[in-house]
């Protein structure tokens, strides 16, 4: 049951990121796109990894299934990466939208790649 959730909501995970990454990177272009749902959609996205990994940690720790250690590692990435664009939003504040589109799209391939590796 729960591993069906895990697999249902990494699409959640993936479209969500791929998203909030081309919202705003067309936002880098069209300033009419450049509003405050911009920014909540993205923590939403972003919030999914989080959502994710815990689903994934409870299965390995709790009803120990056994994951292959690259999809493990593809998931602490990503919340590595939400870190890392994180603390760059002031010295990138310039290219603010293309920080969180193209660091957005990456969290969204680390995504499908997890899928990859830990697909059965």
């Amino acid at each position: 049951m729960l591993r069906d959730v895990h697999q249902g909501f990494a699409w959640f995970v993936i479209i969500g990121n791929a998203l909030a990454g081309v919202w705003c990177l067309a936002a880098e272009k069209v300033e009419a796109l450049r509003t405050r749902a911009l920014w909540w959609f993205v923590i939403a996205a972003e919030l999914t990894i989080f959502v994710q990994v815990t689903l994934g940690v409870i299965l390995v720790a709790g009803q120990k299934i056994q994951a292959p250690k690259f999809h493990m590692f593809y998931g602490f990435v990503a919340i590595i990466a939400i870190g890392i664009i994180y603390s760059y939003r002031a010295q990138m504040e310039r290219y603010r939208y293309l920080l969180y589109g193209f660091g957005s799209l990456f969290i969204m391939g680390l995504g499908i790649r997890a899928m990859i590796v830990g697909g059965r």
